[in-house]
């Protein structure tokens, strides 16, 4: 009692410590205690000493994982390949016949406008091969004679410098032609009877095509938003519908300028053909047309067919004009057309072009080289509008 007595006589600051040391007091001391340090985690030598090779396994995984999906995609189109090449003519009928259809739809009704946009195309295509094919037998006579002298004037150029093959030579290959083709003429006919299945099957596609293509014109966009809506969730709605609409952006950019490109092709060969008097000018021209829609290769091997034609029917000199063609339009196409017209689609550069054909190719044949230039053109876009931020 006393000491508190003292303590409250002594005032309320005397209690606390005070900043200068009092003689005969011992200094207060903070008491710490011992903190044991924590344990480092065990790393393995490979990852401190290689990091690289962690990141490197991060994505190796990864593009492991995109290459199975992207593997087992094909393979199920390849399953089903007549319904996918189907659709896929079905969305560049659309791509090609939706901007008519647009316009026909300011003055009639949508359903009639699609039926002649649809009617009018198919009796277009169907005048072209009609007067292709009169072309052809208006001129076969004359064709047949010029063909037989065309292959007298091979064999007489055969037999000069630099090739000098003997008449002997000649008429002995003509007979090893002869013989295999009279020896594998059961194989022959069986090539023939799978054609013809592969026209039911062509006929079939174009039919489903046809009528996928109505839906496509007409409502399409209730189509997307309808599949937008039922399989996708709220939160991802916005990101893939930006993502659609600049996939269907690239597909008709890349569809219109390949056809504009094709067409300028077309008309060049069928003048130069005409002026050369090239037997067949008219069909060749044709070939050049559809030949375009395979980029890279398709044009010289059209062209080089219409050099065979050339030779036979009219000689050397006009065959080295056609191939001299192939050149000056390759260039022209290559330097002038691909970046004027394809500028305002999807610009993918020329190697990616050349992978992407070559890859196509390997994979379906001559309908994948068909389609790999516009599917990678396509990816590209829905992966440039997925990264993209949203306004």
């Amino acid at each position: 009692m006393v000491g508190d007595a003292r303590r409250r006589a002594a005032g309320p600051d005397e209690g606390r410590p005070s900043a200068k040391r009092v003689l005969g007091s011992r200094p207060a001391y903070a008491v710490r205690l011992a903190v044991s340090p924590r344990p480092e985690p065990q790393v393995p030598v490979a990852e401190r000493t290689v990091p690289w090779l962690r990141v490197a396994a991060a994505y190796s995984w990864r593009l492991i994982l995109v290459g199975v999906v992207v593997y087992g995609v094909f393979s199920v189109l390849g399953s089903f390949q007549l319904i996918a090449v189907a659709v896929f003519l079905a969305l560049v009928v659309t791509s090609v016949l939706r901007p008519l259809t647009d316009l026909l739809d300011r003055v009639m009704p949508r359903p009639l406008a699609v039926a002649v946009a649809l009617v009018g195309s198919l009796l277009f295509l169907l005048a072209l091969l009609a007067l292709v094919g009169n072309a052809v037998a208006g001129e076969s006579p004359r064709l047949v004679g010029e063909f037989r002298g065309g292959v007298h004037r091979i064999e007489e150029w055969l037999q000069r410098p630099p090739f000098r093959l003997s008449p002997g030579r000649l008429s002995a290959l003509e007979r090893q032609v002869t013989d295999y083709i009279a020896a594998h003429r059961s194989t022959l006919l069986s090539s023939a009877v799978s054609g013809l299945t592969r026209v039911v099957e062509l006929i079939t596609g174009g039919a489903l095509a046809l009528f996928t293509s109505v839906f496509f014109i007409h409502s399409g966009e209730r189509l997307w938003s309808w599949i937008r809506d039922q399989l996708l969730p709220i939160g991802a709605r916005p990101a893939w519908d930006r993502a659609g609409h600049a996939a269907w952006r690239a597909f008709a950019g890349y569809t219109r300028g390949i056809i504009i490109v094709a067409a300028t092709n077309a008309v060049l060969v069928g003048v130069a053909l005409l002026l050369l008097r090239v037997p067949l000018a008219l069909p060749l021209t044709l070939l050049e047309f559809f030949a375009t829609f395979i980029p890279l290769v398709g044009s010289p091997v059209a062209l080089a067919v219409a050099t065979i034609v050339a030779l036979a029917g009219r000689g050397p000199l006009t065959a080295v004009a056609v191939l001299a063609l192939i050149v000056v339009i390759g260039q022209l196409e290559g330097h002038v057309l691909h970046p004027l017209v394809m500028s305002w689609a999807v610009r993918l550069h020329p190697l990616v072009v050349a992978v992407s054909v070559i890859a196509g190719s390997i994979v379906a044949g001559v309908i994948g080289a068909i389609v790999a230039v516009p599917v990678v053109s396509v990816v590209w876009a829905v992966l440039r509008a997925l990264r993209a931020v949203p306004p």
